[in-house]
């Protein structure tokens, strides 16, 4: 499965008319190659033709003569070979797929001229050309319909043991296949395409899991639609966290971007990504005590905070312990801009005291507002992409928080002091708070987020040569 890394997050990596404003939380565009090389390996590299065309019986074809030649008559006529199918793709606009497949078959029987009986072997290349349309859409699945199907034969070579064949019998053969195949052929066609959809709707329509955090339903949104250059895909991500609950998301409507000359575009919306991080980073409070062991700045962060403490609390002294409570708050929020891409959390950092009383003291509380940005690098694939941890910390002013039991008797004297200075009171911390978040905390998040976030497997066109964009509220994967 393909991996794809941004910013300390980890990515693993289906008719209307073709207005490409979509609802959805994720689309995707194909090209007219990689539906035929989809439909190449479902029909032909498969064997689903082969395997339907198996067992081919031709009605007999007979002749009644003329004056100069004997009746004749071909019996038990069967296929016992395709040789050298190809497929080929055309994308009709608002109507559909056009497919044609050529290939040549190898029919044999018994052939009776007059009063000599002998083997007859038929080689006819045929051409099939159906137009593929989708119809019924209901809840993530549509139905395939073949229409305008037809089988027009080319060369066909006859071979008997004797090696004598008069030439009406060359144009019988000729005359009584062209009327038989289609009706034969056709119906072929449309019990494989059939199938096909069958199996390719399954890569669209999956419940895939999210590690142990939830799971994400993709289902085809919308009937597909085509237009001269694609066909184009929506699907609905419906993020559920364990138990069942759904975390909402927004899609607005945009535009595609181009796809060039590329096999598969993926588009994933902002708001869609915005519910998985949300299911990614349930993250418990993370508590630790405030020592170097834990974290390097350890000192600097304790006689910064007793810098700000107010006059005359005695219980803030800077003998006294420390410990740390971080706390995520809220829902994560990414935002997707051109070629740059950030990811703002809320943190709560507690600082508190544990007396020998078995107590707690809680001396400082600050809400960190913290960013994480990245940007591509000119680059192609993968490889490309660096970690740009721009951290940094809008703080709150200082409040004291006294748990039950824990009061202390500088409690108006902080707040005041906090309520007075504002961010300036607490600007000295900031520092020291960003190499705390970045020390402790970022390897916590990037531990969450390393589960990734599962993509369908699209028609199952591999996810190699993977390259990057960032838009406007979109982040796009060209294939």
């Amino acid at each position: 499965m393909m991996v794809l890394k941004l910013f300390g997050i980890i990515f693993f990596c289906g008719l209307l008319s073709p207005s490409q404003e979509v609802l959805s939380g994720l689309s995707c565009a194909v090209s007219p190659q990689a539906v035929q090389n989809v439909l190449s390996d479902a029909i032909i590299h498969n064997g689903l033709i082969h395997q339907h065309l198996q067992g081919l019986v031709v009605p007999n074809i007979m002749g009644e003569g003329g004056q100069l030649n004997s009746p004749t008559s071909i019996t038990d006529l069967h296929l016992i070979k395709v040789r050298v199918p190809r497929l080929s793709v055309v994308l009709l606009p608002g109507i559909g797929v056009q497919l044609t497949i050529g290939a040549k078959l190898q029919l044999r029987g018994n052939c009776l001229v007059g009063l000599l009986s002998e083997l007859i072997d038929i080689l006819v290349e045929v051409n099939i050309t159906a137009n593929i349309k989708c119809t019924n859409f209901e809840s993530g699945t549509f139905q395939v319909v073949t229409e305008d199907c037809l089988c027009i034969l080319g060369a066909i070579k006859i071979k008997v043991l004797s090696g004598l064949l008069t030439l009406s019998v060359n144009e019988l053969v000729l005359r009584q296949l062209t009327a038989t195949l289609p009706a034969l052929l056709c119906p072929v066609v449309d019990i494989v395409m059939n199938l096909v959809n069958i199996h390719l709707l399954s890569t669209l329509n999956a419940v895939i899991p999210v590690g142990t955090a939830g799971t994400i339903h993709y289902q085809l949104a919308s009937i597909p639609y085509t237009s001269g250059k694609f066909l184009g895909l929506d699907l609905d991500g419906v993020v559920k966290q364990v138990g069942g609950s759904t975390i909402p998301h927004d899609s607005s409507p945009s535009a595609l971007p181009p796809l060039m000359d590329r096999l598969l575009l993926l588009v994933m919306r902002q708001s869609f990504l915005n519910a998985v991080l949300s299911l990614l980073l349930q993250l418990p409070p993370q508590t630790f005590p405030c020592t170097p062991d834990v974290f390097s700045g350890a000192s600097r962060l304790r006689e910064a905070v007793w810098t700000i403490a107010p006059a005359g609390c005695s219980a803030c002294s800077g003998t006294s312990p420390l410990s740390i409570k971080l706390v995520l708050r809220g829902n994560p929020l990414i935002l997707l801009e051109e070629n740059k891409a950030s990811v703002k959390l809320s943190v709560l950092i507690q600082l508190f005291s544990n007396r020998l009383d078995g107590s707690i003291l809680n001396f400082l509380l600050l809400r960190a507002v913290s960013v994480a940005g990245a940007a591509p690098e000119g680059c192609s694939g993968v490889g490309g992409w660096w970690l740009a941890w721009g951290c940094f910390c809008v703080l709150s002013s200082p409040s004291l928080l006294a748990g039950p039991g824990s009061e202390c008797p500088c409690v108006d004297c902080w707040g005041q002091a906090g309520a007075a200075a504002g961010l300036g009171q607490v600007s000295p911390l900031k520092p020291h708070c960003i190499s705390l978040l970045v020390e402790t905390f970022l390897p916590v998040i990037n531990g969450a987020l390393s589960i990734g976030i599962p993509l369908p497997k699209v028609l199952r066109i591999p996810l190699v040569n993977v390259d990057f964009q960032i838009k406007a509220g979109l982040m796009v994967f060209l294939v």
